[in-house]
């Protein structure tokens, strides 16, 4: 599954990146922000705009926001 089709509330380790399907600046960003294969994350909110853009991740103790289609690059799997 990948990481925008988690359901909101549910836990979820990221075991796999696309990092070639983002640009090398945004994937250095989510990088530094800790969104990397291993990394324990949930989708805390979901925008209420069309296409439910963009995502509210937990990771630690922080809250991410992200698009969907960098979410979308992301396969995880459920805790």
């Amino acid at each position: 599954m990948t990481l925008d089709l988690l359901p909101i509330g549910s836990s979820a380790r990221i075991v796999a990146v696309d990092w070639a399907a983002l640009a090398e600046e945004e994937a250095l960003r989510l990088q530094a922000l800790g969104i990397d294969t291993g990394a324990k994350v949930a989708v805390a909110h979901r925008g209420v705009f069309a296409g439910a853009d963009p995502l509210a991740i937990s990771i630690g103790r922080m809250t991410v926001a992200l698009r969907r289609a960098h979410a979308r690059v992301m396969q995880v799997e459920l805790l």
